[in-house]
């Protein structure tokens, strides 16, 4: 059995049943059965129709998939309700790029030995898709892990975190409302690591979608069958760097946002930021005030900023973390405990380099904030770890812009926005430990295929 119990005070929420080693077994074989029946495919339409439907289910449920979400997994229901916005946003993504997808022309005739002969790809679905999910974003990303597999045509079996299972069973339910026949999509709910190590590395599996860890996916990359594929999305120490030229009353918003949001439970929250020497004491002064003021407590309500973390074990992680940086001679700003889950957000000036805070992900409700005085000091800096993913720059100069957007070591860059800034619609991929592949619905949706060139000799 698994126990999911509300992330804020710990109240069970209800007890499902889990699935053990012969339940992945017959999962496995019946999604394998239909991706070798080619007869039971489902055509274009009827995938696109399938997703429309499911969009529509998915609007007359927002409010409670909103809910759940503030209530599995901690996030405050504003922000979960845009959670479930994004979702359904995705789902008709999905749907959408259905109607532009396609392959190619490979030009023929350019020599003597390829004329009279015409050539194009066309996409097929790739196989057996297993999706492996994370528990921060419980409904969107098991959106963008199942539906892109939904729309190209693959059979998928979802494992969804064990904390948040809830939002994942009620998706799937609206996916079989919505007219997707049975097998295609199958949620695993094992109790044991193990068995999610099974599913991963089972050789009938052609693509692993793993969201999480990166101790975790890259050592389920080293156990994939030969053959399978994968795309692995992990975290970062997102930097963030403050020009001098910034505009402050333009900044302190967004990095807030940024650094706060789901409690810092995002992979690419704004967690190191480098401030010019020249603008740190006012830069402290407004943030410190933005921040404190972030309204702590219960996510359901309407008016929390910063919910809990995950579990109680999560907030001892970051507490000692922040109090390994304290004792390395780093100033706090805020932060201590409001209860078993749940910190107040927290700053820390000027961290030690080596602390975990500096070269860790937090992910935690804290921020550190270092000074810098040559914009080749902060760039060193932040890419001086071996995790890269989205970054920040915000200067009102455009010749810093184009510098720093170019030189700092990340998949993203944006400019007077935080790190944590993401369209579902937009390509989404860490770089060296922090991931492999590309994510976000189109982009998904071609890694789920295999191109295959038909040649026809004329």
């Amino acid at each position: 059995m698994i126990e999911v119990v509300q992330a804020f005070d710990r109240v069970p929420i209800t007890r499902l049943d889990s699935d053990d080693a012969a339940a992945l077994e017959e999962k496995l074989a019946t999604a394998r059965r239909l991706f070798k029946d080619r007869g039971a495919w489902l055509k274009p339409y009827e995938r696109i129709e399938i997703l429309r439907r499911l969009a529509v289910l998915m609007e007359g449920r927002r409010e409670h998939l909103g809910r759940q979400i503030a209530q599995e997994g901690g996030k405050p229901l504003t922000d979960a309700l845009v959670e479930s916005d994004r979702a359904i946003d995705g789902v008709r993504n999905a749907a959408d790029v259905l109607r532009v997808a396609g392959g190619q022309e490979i030009p023929m005739g350019l020599t003597r030995a390829s004329v009279d002969r015409r050539a194009f790809t066309i996409h097929e679905p790739i196989g057996v898709v297993a999706a492996i999910s994370a528990f921060n974003h419980p409904l969107n990303l098991i959106v963008h892990q199942v539906v892109p597999a939904i729309a190209v045509g693959c059979p998928v079996i979802v494992k969804p975190a064990s904390a948040t299972p809830l939002s994942c069973i009620d998706f799937v339910a609206l996916v079989q409302e919505a007219g997707l026949p049975a097998g295609w999509v199958q949620t695993f709910l094992p109790e044991t690591n193990d068995l999610a190590e099974a599913l991963a590395s089972d050789p009938r599996v052609a693509f692993l979608s793993f969201i999480g860890s990166s101790r975790v996916g890259w050592y389920l990359r080293s156990k994939l069958a030969p053959g399978t594929r994968c795309a692995l999305e992990h975290g970062g120490v997102a930097p963030a760097i403050i020009d001098r030229s910034a505009d402050l009353d333009r900044i302190i918003e967004p990095l807030t946002k940024g650094g706060y949001y789901h409690a810092g439970q995002v992979c690419v929250s704004t967690q190191r930021i480098y401030v010019h020497a020249d603008l740190q004491r006012e830069f402290i002064d407004r943030f410190a005030a933005r921040v404190e003021a972030l309204q702590v407590g219960d996510p359901v309500l309407a008016d929390t900023a910063v919910g809990p973390l995950i579990a109680p074990r999560e907030a001892d992680r970051v507490s000692s973390w922040i109090e390994e940086a304290v004792a390395g001679g780093a100033r706090v700003i805020g932060g201590g405990r409001l209860s078993n889950t749940t910190l107040r957000p927290s700053i820390l000036i000027d961290p030690p380099r080596e602390a975990k805070v500096s070269t860790l992900e937090v992910f935690g409700p804290t921020t550190g904030i270092y000074p810098f005085t040559q914009l080749d000091e902060a760039i060193t800096a932040a890419n001086s770890l071996p995790v890269a993913f989205q970054a920040s720059i915000f200067t009102e100069n455009l010749r810093t812009a184009f510098e720093a957007a170019e030189r700092v070591d990340a998949s993203a860059v944006m400019i007077n926005d935080h790190t944590a800034f993401r369209t579902d619609w937009m390509p989404f991929a860490g770089r060296h430990q922090s991931g492999l592949g590309i994510g976000g619905i189109p982009w998904t949706m071609k890694e789920m295929t295999a191109e295959k060139m038909m040649v026809f000799r004329t």
